[in-house]
């Protein structure tokens, strides 16, 4: 453990480990993974019409909300599709 002198003039442990941008386990999102849903629909082979109504019901297709525009990840969807959601 490293020690560091805070604002205050006290002396306090810091881990020499440094903070992680992404917690461990989680996977980083490039920048081709973030999907509008006409990029989406032309991955997925089906109609736009067919993504947005798949984003509402018993199951809905995981989405992104940036204001009032929708975005998918595409590792999100790989997995509603492998868990028998879509």
């Amino acid at each position: 453990m490293a020690r560091e002198v805070g604002a205050n003039g006290h002396q306090r442990a810091v881990s020499a480990i440094p903070k992680l941008a992404v917690p461990i386990g989680q996977p980083r999102l490039e920048p081709g993974d973030i999907l509008t849903p006409e990029e989406l629909a032309q991955r997925l082979k089906v109609r736009v019409r067919w993504v947005y109504e798949a984003t509402h019901g018993r199951h809905p297709l995981p989405c992104l909300h940036c204001g009032r525009y929708l975005r998918f990840s595409w590792p999100d969807v790989v997995a509603w599709m492998r868990n028998g959601k879509g």
